[in-house]
């Protein structure tokens, strides 16, 4: 099942950065950005939420909650938080349910091997769950700006 703009999102729950679970259903109210990232503490991750974080008074201002999600573990999200001061809920998708229901987790090649993983993408849901833009295969210099300029469009 893919998602396509304008339908609603499926419900789902994962363990947040927190130790707590988090529903999307629980969000409703707030527009929502969901940024898939491969793996905490590398590079592009880290400049992807660090601009995140940068910005997030911005999206908050806006009535948008921020939540960021890769398959790295409770443990690994709580050091990657905390070292970088992250002002939203990261959460754990260690079976990949929710990255294969958005349609992210994919086959990466890297140095002539294949293997399974994220790839960089980030979609906004309307209050009301429905899936309002999306953008894959993201580069990170200045996707935050563009996603923060979408939603003060809408």
């Amino acid at each position: 099942m893919s998602l396509q703009k304008g339908h609603l999102v499926s419900d789902f729950t994962l363990t947040g950065s927190n130790g707590e679970t988090l529903s999307l259903s629980s969000l409703e109210g707030s527009t929502i950005v969901i940024y898939f990232y491969p793996k905490d503490n590398t590079p592009g991750c880290t400049a992807e939420s660090c601009s995140f974080r940068d910005f997030h008074s911005e999206f908050h201002s806006l009535n948008t909650v921020v939540i960021g999600i890769s398959p790295d573990d409770l443990k690994s999200h709580k050091k990657f938080v905390d070292k970088f001061s992250l002002p939203f809920t990261l959460l754990c998708d260690t079976e990949q349910t929710v990255s294969q229901m958005f349609g992210v987790w994919k086959e990466k090649n890297m140095y002539g091997k294949t293997y399974m993983g994220v790839e960089r993408s980030t979609f906004v849901i309307s209050s009301e769950r429905k899936l309002l833009q999306e953008w894959r295969k993201v580069k990170v210099e200045g996707h935050v700006e563009e996603v923060l300029a979408y939603i003060k469009s809408i």
